[in-house]
């Protein structure tokens, strides 16, 4: 008798395909990563992208796209935080995070809705 386990089935975590997400799951997620950057700034959606870009084509555009906004309101609140010893500082991390609740609002309904969403005012460092 042999002491070795029998081969894992096709499609094993292990350098097997990605396993596909649903529509549903894919706009759940979709919809996640942009509220979790209103709350969390870029974190949910480095994570997200890292984590679901493999998982289908709607996710993977929604995670980059989220990412790349986050990546450029995240630049906008350094830079306000920079400007803050001249007064205007204040008045760019007010305005950065106002713009990030309205457009992380809007890209999470379009999301839900199974629409593709591109924020106007987003640095493109993710594709």
């Amino acid at each position: 008798m042999s002491a070795t386990p029998p081969p894992p089935p096709p499609g094993a975590p292990y350098g097997g395909p990605s396993q596909q997400l649903s529509p549903s799951d894919e706009k759940l997620w979709a919809t996640l990563v942009h509220v979790g950057g209103i709350l969390f700034n870029w974190i949910p959606a480095l994570i997200g992208y890292l984590v679901l870009k493999d998982k289908g084509p709607f996710v993977r555009a929604h995670t980059a796209t989220a990412l790349n906004f986050q990546i450029t309101i995240f630049i906008a609140y350094i830079v306000g935080s920079i400007l803050t010893i001249v007064v205007v500082g204040v008045f760019i991390i007010i305005a950065a995070g106002v713009v990030n609740i309205v457009f992380s609002i809007i890209a999470a309904v379009k999301s839900n809705q199974g629409q593709y969403y591109t924020y106007p005012i987003a640095i493109k460092f993710v594709s």
